[in-house]
């Protein structure tokens, strides 16, 4: 007779949780014990196939050995039977896991190199304009005299006596289960080394300083993580290399702030320029210089914008503007006739001169004296 869902028995869903699961179990249990069906076959036997569900399902890795191969997992001449007709659930175990744990069943002695990180700081001019920038980076190479074996020149490392080149150990639990963990004489190589090679001390690879080209792309901007692939640190015993990461950063610059492809020029002009207008030349990111015109009565903020004179686009033959904002400077250190012709400027002013000021004040005593009516 074949044997029936284990969710269908218990009669969850197969996303139910671990209270849910519980929570059917125990009305199963008070529903078919045999202490209140007694002479009841049905209920008996309805009673074991709970049980039997409840405890396969409960546990994580039966779950999930049961979800993907169903009875199977648990029975004889099932998936991945071998020539004894049976597959231990540690040998399914193993199919559904071993990627988390290493991946296969032999170790490579192996190891991927670390990833390294690199700071680099440019300019605001190179980034505009780009660049090639060779960097030293100290950092493990493959040791040239054992090729990256670890071993001495004409020996080789032999395979662990221990695991016999699993790189892992397994210690049964109770007959059923099998739990393995990484071998202690090897660490999980899977190889020894009897000779090693004197130059790198059996580790497979040397210090050493390398200059490395790196290319700064126009229009990069700060924060940028640059990877070079393979360039990182030496695998242990020949593996394969890690990746160098640059992280870029761009100097505070004199006069330019950057936004994106935005540059933003802030640039102080005196009181009577801004008043009566005029011109001056500011210097651009490019490394020239722009003639900027503003019109008389030019208020504190107002911006101008020179288009296409920003950072360029990162891979695009596109430019982004840039915004020379204007602040008027209020004079300081006056002497004495500046300040009488400030004076006699102020008597013989009238509110079209100063719009601004004059009806923020007029709003003012207009609120104030609706306070005091109240």
């Amino acid at each position: 007779m074949a044997k029936r869902d284990y969710y269908e028995v218990l009669g969850v869903g197969r996303d139910a949780d671990e209270k849910a699961l519980k929570s059917a179990f125990r009305r199963l249990a008070m529903e078919l014990h045999p202490d209140r069906n007694p002479g009841d076959p049905t209920a008996e036997h309805r009673f074991k196939e709970a049980n039997e569900a409840y405890e396969v399902l409960k546990d994580p890795q039966k779950r999930a050995a049961y979800d993907r191969f169903g009875h199977q997992a648990f029975e004889g001449g099932g998936f991945g039977a071998q020539g004894a007709g049976f597959s231990s659930f540690a040998d399914i175990f193993d199919d559904i896991f071993g990627e988390f744990m290493g991946g296969g069943r032999r170790a490579s002695g192996r190891e991927r190199g670390s990833d390294l990180r690199y700071n680099l700081e440019i300019t605001l001019e190179e980034a505009y304009l780009g660049k090639a920038v060779e960097i030293e980076v100290p950092t493990s190479v493959t040791c040239e005299v054992c090729s990256g074996s670890g071993a001495r020149p004409g020996s080789t490392p032999q395979t662990c006596p221990t695991c016999q080149g699993a790189g892992r150990i397994r210690a049964s639990q109770g007959g059923f289960f099998h739990i393995e963990r990484t071998c202690p004489a090897c660490q999980g190589r899977g190889e020894v080394v009897r000779d090693p090679c004197l130059d790198c001390a059996g580790s497979g690879r040397v210090m050493q300083m390398r200059t490395l080209s790196v290319n700064i792309p126009a229009g990069i901007e700060d924060g940028t993580r640059i990877r070079l692939a393979g360039e990182g640190e030496a695998g242990l015993r020949g593996g394969p290399p890690g990746d160098l990461y640059i992280f870029l950063s761009i100097k505070p610059h004199a006069f330019f702030q950057r936004d994106g492809a935005d540059i933003f020029c802030r640039v102080p002009v005196s009181m009577t320029t801004a008043a009566l207008g005029g011109q001056f030349e500011v210097p651009t990111v490019d490394g020239g210089r722009t003639r900027v015109k503003i019109a008389e009565g030019t208020p504190t903020g107002k911006q101008y914008r020179l288009k296409g004179k920003g950072m360029p686009v990162l891979r695009t033959r596109q430019f982004g503007d840039m915004y020379v904002q204007i602040v008027v400077e209020t004079p300081q250190n006056l002497s004495r006739r500046q300040r009488e012709l400030l004076e006699e400027f102020e008597r013989v002013s009238s509110g079209e001169n100063n719009p601004e000021s004059t009806g923020f004040f007029a709003r003012v005593k207009d609120f104030l004296e609706t306070l005091a009516e109240k």
